[in-house]
């Protein structure tokens, strides 16, 4: 039997910038360990698999929903699922660590209402949608329609922020990981 432990949740639109704050707080404070997302969609730049993302087939993911192995997942894009293992929980807890997620919003979410009581579910919200559309825009990865697909999920996340525990607004993000720090550690607080 795994010892259950707490999670925190860090969701939002792509290029809110939650992932630079989850990085932040992964060099800031030991006792936190990145849960890996498992996906079907393929590596972007210098991604590795196993540290960024478990890269799995569809066949493979698809598999893996129907022996119940996901503690959540999604369809986040037409033919492109994200999910959390039961078993990368597991993992972590295993260690005496907590679980920090890096999730879309929908996946943000289930987990929060899963784990209620144990989870911390903070909401990055960017200054605008504008900004928004030129962090997306100035990555470089994307083709025209695949940013177009992120922005109109980006308008649909914004209403879902309410739903979350604390909006934290990243208008600064030296300010906004330093908030998120403050935030995480109490949390943790005994």
């Amino acid at each position: 039997m795994t010892k259950e432990g707490k999670l925190i949740i860090f969701s939002a639109p792509s290029g809110a910038g939650k992932t630079t704050i989850v990085h932040h707080l992964l060099k800031k404070i030991p006792n936190l360990e990145f849960s890996i997302s498992a996906t079907t969609r393929p590596s972007r730049g210098d991604e590795k698999n196993g540290k960024d993302y478990y890269f799995i087939s569809n066949e493979e993911f698809l598999h893996r929903i129907a022996k119940k192995q996901f503690v959540e997942f999604e369809e986040v894009y037409t033919g492109t699922f994200y999910g959390t293992l039961r078993t990368e929980i597991e993992r972590i807890w295993q260690k005496g660590k907590t679980v920090i997620f890096d999730i879309d919003v929908e996946g943000g979410l289930h987990l929060k209402r899963k784990y209620d009581g144990q989870a911390l579910a903070i909401f990055v919200q960017p200054p605008s949608l504008a900004v928004l559309k030129e962090r997306l825009t100035a990555r470089g990865t994307d083709s025209i329609e695949k940013l177009n697909e992120r922005f109109i999920k980006a308008e649909k996340e914004l209403d879902y922020a309410p739903q979350f525990d604390i909006i934290l607004k990243n208008y600064d993000l030296q300010t906004a990981c330093k908030e998120a720090e403050e935030l995480v550690r109490n949390f943790l607080a005994p």
